[in-house]
């Protein structure tokens, strides 16, 4: 009986629920989007963590907060490693043309 009245008093994860939502825009701006397999899962966890804090089931909504928050920080990585990728990518063909170049000339 103890351990559902420890349930029932956790407190509303408003911190956390302001922190998630906050990742995922920043992944969104980062250029995530519905196509991001993480994504996906970040704003379904998020939706169902504002479902539970309207049901007062804090305790959820944490858990499904903290997962979201999570999704959306590996989902922004994803895409700041792919478009590192792509310019590392663009380095190397402009140093490959330079070489060339300069093989060219001498």
């Amino acid at each position: 009986m103890l351990a559902l009245a420890g349930c029932a008093n956790d407190p509303a994860p408003s911190e956390q629920m302001r922190l998630t939502i906050s990742a995922v825009e920043q992944a969104r701006a980062i250029g995530a989007d519905d196509q991001t397999p993480e994504m996906q899962l970040a704003e379904a966890k998020l939706a169902r963590a504002e479902k539970n804090m309207g049901e007062e089931d804090y305790k959820r909504a944490r858990v499904f907060a903290e997962q979201a928050e999570l999704d959306a920080r590996l989902a922004e990585a994803k895409v700041l490693t792919q478009k590192s990728e792509a310019q590392l990518a663009d380095l190397n063909a402009r140093i490959t043309r330079l070489r060339k170049q300069l093989g060219d000339v001498q």
